[in-house]
């Protein structure tokens, strides 16, 4: 496979981790970086290899050198970034959430669709192979029938009522940070359990906190009913702890995933617990992945563009429709 030739666009936290995974992949190489500032963008590439630096973001992706690009910019910018990059002919690997709204999302998808470019919202956990060896127990029906999954992603961050976790203008709030996670991988489980692709959810009780001088969610929770019997309970935040799993319940025993989100960020040992009826013990499923975890969704991403079917069950549009139309279905009943 010819090696897939990366863009970034912006130069945050999260962009500096998904450069450090495509050094560790197998299949691709950073070529350019751009920021709004051409300072910025010129340090990041020092620090990461030395790629090219462009002080726009039209720039690089005018750049013939540039194959695919991951969209690491906060929410509100998401949008207008993918939008720009599908006219460009870019592949769009787009951080969550892909948008701000079902509007924007429906937006993205139509463009890169017109275009024919390859678009995958960057849920890295799902391209994991713990992710992978999860599918594989529930389609094997080792669990039994499906009926309930759990799921929790939340952690207390210092509280700024300007930065991007709190500022509405700048998309805060636990549900558009990581609320996608919870709701993600109930959508997974749920078309796992049936042999679907497209199980129909909807998204009731949602409730929660908001912070009283921005607005956003701090705490959330919700319940989620899928068309084929299975239930959700997921929650989210952003100024309480939680202990971040996942566990699925069937009617021959259940599933526990301790690290279900950031697994093995830079490589190594991983493990799931799997508890059957009729077993005094659980069983612990181990595995090891060298790569970053950054690093396996870059190469999950390059067999997509390559026309491949990769063996994990990454994000497909469907699951970003679903996903996104539960995060604002979620947001509106908060807010009520």
């Amino acid at each position: 496979m010819q090696k897939l030739r990366w863009g970034i666009l912006s130069t945050g936290f999260i962009a500096g981790r998904f450069a450090e995974g495509i050094a560790s992949s197998n299949t691709g190489v950073l070529t350019a970086v751009s920021s709004r500032s051409l300072e910025s963008a010129e340090t990041f590439a020092r620090q990461h290899g030395g790629c090219e630096a462009y002080g726009s973001h039209a720039e690089l992706l005018s750049q013939e050198s540039v194959d695919a690009v991951y969209v690491a910019s906060p929410h509100p910018f998401h949008a207008e970034m993918a939008i720009a990059a599908a006219k460009a002919g870019k592949h769009i690997l787009c951080e969550k959430p892909i948008a701000m709204n079902m509007q924007e999302t429906e937006a993205i998808i139509a463009a890169a669709k017109a275009a024919g470019v390859i678009l995958v919202e960057a849920y890295m956990y799902r391209c994991h192979p713990q992710t992978a060896k999860v599918a594989q127990i529930i389609r094997d029906g080792i669990i039994g029938d499906v009926k309930l999954v759990q799921a929790a992603f939340g952690f207390h961050a210092p509280y700024d009522p300007k930065g991007r976790l709190f500022a509405k203008e700048l998309g805060g709030g636990g549900i558009l940070d990581v609320g996608g996670y919870t709701a993600s991988f109930a959508c997974m489980v749920a078309d796992l359990a049936s042999g679907g692709t497209e199980t129909e959810v909807a998204c009731v009780g949602g409730a929660g906190q908001l912070d009283t001088q921005c607005g956003t969610d701090t705490l959330a929770i919700a319940n989620l009913r899928f068309s084929n019997g299975v239930c959700a309970q997921i929650s989210c935040s952003t100024q309480l702890a939680q202990n971040n799993h996942v566990r699925i319940y069937g009617t021959k025993g259940w599933i526990d995933v301790a690290e279900p989100w950031i697994v093995t960020p830079h490589g190594g040992d991983w493990s799931i617990e799997l508890h059957l009826a009729d077993q005094d013990q659980a069983e612990t499923i181990r595995g090891h992945e060298s790569r970053e975890l950054y690093g396996v969704e870059a190469d999950t991403f390059a067999r997509l563009v390559a026309g491949e079917k990769p063996d994990a069950p990454y994000m497909s549009l469907s699951d970003t429709k679903r996903v996104n139309q539960i995060l604002a279905d979620w947001l509106g009943q908060i807010a009520e």
